[in-house]
């Protein structure tokens, strides 16, 4: 079963992949792949488990997932695959082969190649220098300070990496499955660039090696008799030359001879290792016998060994005095009365023991730093010389000189590379036998080891070599030696060629590794531009990322300084170990239930120790590096953040936003916000068709362009029936939410509710949205446009009901009328007004919501204009006056404009509208009490089993009649002409399949068909026409004699002297914002409220209607 599992891992295409070819993480829990080979209806026979049989399709028995889970594995892709298509001969696709169990221990696994990959160049080209340099007071810090960085953080990775299962990918899987696919991106494409720059720094250091020590006559630009600037330029020229040569070499092994860089790692090794004992084995001389390497010195100047035959101006041959070859170097001529340097004249000539030994009492000479400036002369401590100080250095060409301006900090930046690699063992846990106990033993041993050889090495330099020995880079005062070559026994040949063959193992290390790193990250689709390296070839070798990696290693190539390529990765590596350390210390203080290390000795302050070390070294490195690299980050993670795949790892920063958060709600329920911190927080109510689709899209378009307040939002809607029988259609009406949110691109939560009646529903969502103090203090609902229409009778009742609920809890509410035509967030108003027509005061709502609207780019363009109303009594122009200082105070822009209303006399039009407002009202009622006499008829010919038609009492139905008009199921009879009909805009309407709720005293009314509509039998057909007419006849005769109520005769005048006034000022408007009328406080005038709102409204093409929560939403106050 493992093999199984295993298989369908490896291949990108297999079940275990995602649509897009990126495999996914593989788990053996329930409904694992593992499962799908087996026979379920095995697992449950017998009768001891047949209690279990429902669970047989997505539960495992324990017996089988404990044999999965003891056995589960991720083993890495890449080298063991080529290996596999190398070794196939017939060149056929090579056949899935059972996966062997990982052999590797410890010492194998983790130990040796974190051995090989600390130790590397910098030990053998920079470790003396370093010492000579900071003296050995300084380089113990510094090698100090690196080595506890990496220890802390050797710690926190096994922490890390013993929390679970940790697949092949070493420190990028670690931090982005703790960190989250932002920061794991970024550090991982960081982790990546160190990687690919210390194999560029690896090749220099070959280059190095190779031209100036084993093979000087190779170079193609000549330095001989070069000086200054013109010989550091031909040196750099060789570089870059021999460097981008080896590079196309190491790369051309890499992409056709995987195996064989695999194979060869054990012998890079031991020539590191042997390196090693041969400076300890040569130290141990120097106590018994040291080395004979003089140093030429002239006063207390070194001399280069190639100035100078005999470290001597004047030789006596055949009792003649004969000038040497450095005579020459410093004068006009070979005589004795030639004309000399004056230095050179003034000081003698001294050969000095450039590896005095152990036991000589060096040490107390190199204990403190002797930091140079370039171009200076390397001076021995100690010796007098006779120099003027006004007089200019002359022949400086033929003293030994410092290449660079040295100081502390670069040292930090040259020495840090050393001491990176601890990775090693974590990149292959696949291969481990026990990952959880080999990694934390096998890399912090490592450590040990390493962080001893390099303290033991800075003392015993400092003890057995001379300082200007030391402090010479290339030991151009040595014959051109290696510099610890000197000291290494038996033969300096042994560091050479050891250093040489473990920089160019090293190489091929970072040019294998970087572009699987490279590999993972893009298969795991977190960065979009990436996706194309994650393919390779067929045996899955990643060939586009090896051309990508040795592209930006030719970069280094190109800088061709080892000095100055170092503290470039040392960047990229610093900050890939300081999330490393931030990971392990917020898993601990967040303190997650999954959070269960099988390693023990770790503290979260520890890891922000070494997190602050990590920091420090950055900028003690160089501070420049340090801004472009964490540049680099930021770039990265903001793209994956905005561009990149969501990705849901059970991160670190989730757990952060989770704890964040409940503390914020907790603070949140101190008390209500102030005022100056009030922001619409909307819930918008949407209603959803037969299909889960949103039938009111640009009310979450209206919701976005609303959300300069960057407030909360909730978008709620409602399914009708019961949780366990609708649960499906609820999930997708989440999901569709959730598309057209991020369409709409509205950041915000969804909310479905399950009830089995919309007005339930609603008021629930209403009730219950939010958590906390972060709830919602603004509803928003569209307007019924077909409230007038029969079959949506209901559907302006539940929006009345809204209107209530909002008043009561003091809630502020916004209805959009006409939504369809509101803008979409893709068009744009070039001109226009926002028209604000302030009638009561609500709060402040209808001041701040157009300066809301007019911070995005739809509205950005129209003017805003307030219009108030006076009446007889005011006086208009101080009112003006008033709101204009008001809005000054307020710092909004807008034209003011007070219009005058003065009583006038209620028109016969007027009297006519409100008669035929009331008496259509009272037509409907008397319609839907004689269809529920004929339901009721219905039911009682079903009952009798298609006996004769049993009528009911009269009086009987009367007192039923009056108990159905408190029910609210009426529906209309006639449209009014001019009202626009579009179901497709009803708010909080009936699914087209669901039938329209019948009233509590009719329960067993018949089905409904799509529409709502009641279906009656055919034969029943004439009986019901002829009982609707005879009700509409009887009613026609009473309201012959109705007058109409004062009271909504009143409003309708209102209404309509108000419609006028808006629809002259604000016809060509925008948007119009204007105050919402209560509801009335009882239910017998919801038809005619609804009709004062049509009235109010007419003619305009947008309105939002706006009432307050009862609070003031806006201050004067700063």
């Amino acid at each position: 079963m493992l093999n199984n599992m295993t298989d369908c891992e490896e291949g990108e295409g297999g079940p275990n992949s995602q649509g897009d070819g990126n495999p996914k993480e593989s788990s053996p829990f329930i409904n694992s792949s593992a499962a799908t080979n087996m026979d379920k209806s095995q697992q449950y026979d017998g009768n001891n488990m047949a209690l279990f049989e429902e669970e047989m399709d997505t539960s495992p028995m324990v017996s089988s997932l404990l044999s999965t889970l003891a056995n589960y594995s991720n083993l890495p892709t890449g080298s063991k695959e080529h290996e596999e298509a190398e070794n196939n001969e017939d060149g056929s696709r090579p056949s899935k082969k059972p996966v062997k169990a990982p052999q590797l221990g410890t010492l194998m696994g983790v130990y040796l190649p974190c051995i090989q990959n600390i130790f590397g160049v910098i030990l053998f080209l920079r470790m003396t220098w370093m010492v000579g340099i900071g003296g050995v007071f300084g380089s113990f810090i510094i090698v100090f300070m690196c080595c506890s960085t990496t220890m802390l953080t050797a710690i926190s990775m096994s922490a890390i990496a013993t929390n679970g299962v940790v697949p092949a990918g070493g420190s990028y899987y670690m931090i982005s499955r703790s960190l989250g696919p932002e920061f794991g991106g970024a550090v991982g494409i960081c982790f990546y660039l160190g990687t690919t720059f210390a194999g560029a720094m690896y090749i220099l250091g070959c280059i190095e090696i190779l031209l100036i020590y084993i093979v000087p006559q190779a170079a193609i630009f000549k330095i001989e008799g070069l000086e200054g600037p013109e010989a550091e330029a031909a040196l750099l020229n060789n570089m870059r030359v021999y460097g981008t040569i080896v590079l196309s070499l190491m790369a051309l092994v890499v992409f056709v001879g995987v195996k064989y860089v695999n194979k060869l790692a054990l012998v890079f090794l031991a020539c590191v290792i042997l390196s090693i004992l041969s400076v300890y084995a040569g130290v141990i001389k120097t106590a018994i016998d040291p080395p004979v390497f003089p140093v030429c010195l002239l006063g207390n100047r070194t001399l280069l060994s190639k100035g100078y035959d005999v470290c001597a101006k004047v030789i006596e041959i055949d009792n003649e005095t004969v000038t040497t070859k450095l005579w020459r170097s410093f004068c006009d001529s070979e005589y004795l009365n030639a004309t000399c340097d004056e230095y050179f004249n003034n000081n003698n000539v001294t050969e000095i023991q450039g590896i005095p030994g152990v036991t000589s009492g060096i040490l107390a000479e190199n204990l403190f730093g002797n930091y140079l400036e370039k171009g200076m002369i390397l001076e021995k401590r100690g010796l007098v010389s006779d120099v003027d100080p006004d007089s200019p250095t002359t022949s400086s060409n033929r003293y030994v000189l410092a290449d660079i301006t040295s100081f502390f900090t670069l040292l930090v930046g040259i020495y840090f590379p050393s001491v990176t690699g601890i990775m090693a063992g974590s990149n292959r846990s696949g291969d481990l036998r026990d990952a959880q106990k080999s990694i934390p033993i096998g890399t912090i041993a490592a450590i040990s080891t390493t962080s001893t050889v390099y303290m033991s090495c800075v003392v015993l330099f400092g003890a057995c070599i001379e300082g200007v020995v030391l402090r010479d880079k290339f030991g151009e005062g040595v014959s051109g030696n290696l510099v610890i070559g000197t000291l290494a026994w038996p033969s300096p040949w042994v560091i050479v060629f050891g250093s040489f063959f473990s920089t160019c193992g090293a190489g091929l290390q970072s040019l294998t590794g970087a572009p699987r790193l490279l590999q993972a990250i893009s298969r795991d689709g977190i960065i979009p531009f990436l996706r194309i390296f994650g393919h390779g070839k067929a045996n899955g070798e990643p060939t586009w990322a090896l051309l990508l990696t040795a592209s930006i290693c030719e970069i280094g190539i190109i800088i061709a300084s080892l000095d100055s390529v170092a503290p470039i990765l040392s960047m990229f590596f610093l900050m890939c170990y300081m999330f490393v350390n931030l990971a392990c210390a917020l898993q601990t203080l967040l303190r997650t239930p999954n959070w269960r290390p099988r390693f023990k000795f770790y503290h979260w302050a520890l890891s922000f120790l070494g997190m602050s070390l990590c920091l420090s070294l950055m900028f003690m490195c160089s501070w420049y590096y340090a801004i472009v690299a964490m540049g680099i980050a930021t770039c990265i993670y903001k793209y994956i953040e905005f561009c990149g795949a969501e990705k849901e790892w059970g991160d670190g920063i989730r757990g952060i936003s989770l704890s964040a958060a409940r503390f914020a709600l907790m603070r949140l329920e101190e008390g209500p916000p102030h005022t100056k911190n009030w922001r619409p927080q909307i819930l918008v109510l949407v209603s959803m068709d037969a299909e889960q689709n949103i039938e009111q899209p640009r009310l979450l378009s209206l919701t976005n362009q609303l959300k300069a307040g960057k407030g909360l939002t909730i978008v709620g809607t409602c399914v009708q029936g019961t949780f366990l029988d609708n649960y499906t259609e609820a999930h997708k009406a989440d999901q569709s939410l959730r598309k057209l949110m991020e369409t709409e691109k509205v950041k915000g939560f969804t909310q479905v509710v399950i009830s089995s009646n919309l007005r339930d529903g609603t008021s629930h969502l209403i009730q219950v949205g939010g958590l906390g103090g972060l709830k919602h203090n603004t509803v928003m609902v569209s307007w019924p446009r077909n409230w007038k229409q029969p079959e949506c009778h209901q559907e302006f009742r539940n929006f009345i009901e809204v209107v209530r609920e909002t008043t009561i809890a003091s809630i502020a509410l916004l209805v959009p009328k006409n939504i369809s035509s509101y803008p979409s967030n893709g068009e744009r108003f070039t001109e226009g007004h926002i028209d604000v027509w302030w009638v009561v005061h609500d709060g402040g709502m209808l001041m701040l919501l157009p300066f809301l609207l007019r911070q995005h780019k739809v509205w950005r363009k129209c003017k805003m204009r307030i219009f108030t109303v006076a009446q007889m009594d005011d006086n208009s122009i101080q009112m003006k006056k008033d709101l204009i200082t008001f809005l000054y105070h307020l710092r909004i822009d807008a034209v003011v404009e007070v219009v005058e209303m003065h009583d006038g006399d209620i028109s016969a039009y007027t009297y006519e509208k409100t008669l035929i407002m009331e008496q259509r009202s009272q037509i409907l009622k008397q319609m839907h009490l004689t269809k529920n006499e004929m339901e009721r008829e219905i039911q009682s010919i079903t009952d009798s089993s298609r006996g004769s038609i049993r009528r009911k009492n009269p009086s009987a139905l009367r007192s039923q009649r009056s108990a159905e008009e408190g029910a609210g199921a009426a529906e209309k009879l006639e449209e009014e002409p001019g009202a626009v009909s579009n179901p497709k805009q009803v708010q909080l309407s009936h699914s087209k399949n669901v039938s329209t709720p019948t009233s509590p005293t009719s329960p067993t009314s018949p089905a409904a068909p799509a529409g709502g509509a009641v279906v009656w039998p055919d034969n029943k057909g004439a009986e019901k026409e002829r009982s609707l007419l005879t009700a509409t006849s009887e009613a026609g005769k009473d309201f012959l004699h109705m007058k109409p109520n004062q009271t909504d005769v009143r409003r309708m005048h209102t209404a309509m002297r108000l419609n006028e006034v808006i629809t002259k000022k604000s016809k060509e408007a925008k948007l119009v914002l204007l105050n919402m009328p209560g509801p009335p406080k009882n239910r017998v005038g919801e038809e005619n409220y609804m009709e004062f709102l049509e009235v109010l409204t007419e003619g305009l093409n947008r309105v939002l209607l706006v009432r307050g929560g009862g609070r003031e939403v806006i201050t004067i106050y700063s």
